[in-house]
């Protein structure tokens, strides 16, 4: 068996079995197989299993139905650059994929390195959380700079920090940490007024951006 097997198999149990949710509870009784498996061979960097690995490989239709062991709500904060130093030595040559991602697998190596950073910033790291808001900006400005709708939020900077470190806060399912950021800055963007500049090409006309 290999990860590819296990990804399979748990499709397929999932799409026969139709759970509103399930966790690793679930999987240890309806595939004992797999779970072993994971449980040996998905392993995160700072011990335990890493099962955003998993369930990011899903189909998307069972991404959301997952529902890890819960977190505590308000974890004592700390610092400890040690954890980040391990995740940018693994990524170093990876961490152009916040600047630009060409294909889909540069995005599937950004959500990686994102969640991975997500986790460690909800269990208290300040130094992971402040690194994750400094390389998702990198993408975020590029929004902004591509994206009619999303360039309202030109000038809103610490406005835009606010709305990042709520994404990271409140991020919990497996599916991809970007585009949640992506999906929340749409929406708070409908309550942005369109930046309005006047032309020096034709005096009095406006442009809208």
């Amino acid at each position: 068996m290999d990860f590819s097997s296990v990804v399979a198999n748990m499709n397929i149990l999932l799409g026969k079995y139709q759970p509103r949710i399930f966790n690793s509870s679930w999987i240890r009784t309806h595939a004992p197989h797999c779970y072993r498996f994971i449980r040996k061979n998905l392993r995160g960097e700072f011990g335990g299993i890493d099962w955003d690995r998993l369930t990011y490989a899903l189909d998307r239709k069972f991404q959301r139905r997952w529902t890890p062991a819960r977190r505590k709500k308000n974890p004592a904060p700390y610092e400890d650059q040690s954890e980040v130093d391990t995740l940018l030595r693994k990524y170093r040559d990876k961490l152009y994929v916040f600047l630009t991602s060409l294909d889909k697998q540069d995005r599937r190596i950004r959500d990686v390195i994102g969640i991975k950073f997500v986790r460690l910033a909800q269990n208290g790291n300040l130094l992971a959380r402040q690194k994750l808001v400094g390389l998702i900006r990198y993408t975020v400005d590029g929004w902004i700079e591509r994206d009619y709708f999303l360039s309202r939020w030109r000038g809103y900077e610490d406005e835009i920090q606010k709305q990042v470190e709520m994404c990271i806060r409140r991020y919990r399912y497996t599916g991809s940490f970007v585009s949640y950021l992506f999906r929340t800055l749409t929406c708070a963007a409908r309550g942005i007024r369109p930046a309005r500049f006047y032309s020096l090409e034709q005096p009095g006309s406006v442009i809208v951006m």
